[in-house]
């Protein structure tokens, strides 16, 4: 398996937060394996054309988002994002569905804002 990342120069989201998102959706979907060594940030940012600190930046935020894991000398390499990632996001529903309860709102209220949040980050 190998990382294959396209930017798109015309598109309004920033080159690390494509990186980020494609390096992301490769790993929760597989294509890259768990333990799946990744480039060096100057060879990646060398082979896409990119400055070595926006590589760095995504690598950064894939870490923090539990995508990555870095170790140290030996590289970066791909983690059991699919648990990380389905964490995250549930403590992220838990904390919408308090913060909407204390606003008084209903739950089909608090649902419709989900699916308007959702149809409007997925381009639904």
């Amino acid at each position: 398996m190998t990382l294959k990342i396209s930017l798109d120069a015309d598109s309004a989201t920033a080159p690390y937060e494509q990186l980020r998102a494609q390096i992301s959706e490769q790993a929760r979907s597989g294509h890259l394996p768990v333990g799946h060594k990744l480039p060096t940030v100057r060879g990646l940012a060398e082979e896409l054309g990119l400055a070595a600190n926006t590589v760095a930046k995504a690598y950064r935020v894939l870490e923090a988002d539990g995508v990555v894991e870095t170790r140290g000398r030996a590289g970066t390499f791909v983690a059991a994002a699919g648990d990380a990632a389905a964490r995250q996001a549930a403590a992220a529903a838990a904390a919408y569905a308090a913060e909407a309860r204390r606003l008084g709102l209903s739950r089909a209220d608090a649902g419709a804002a989900v699916t308007d949040a959702l149809r409007a980050a997925y381009g639904d």
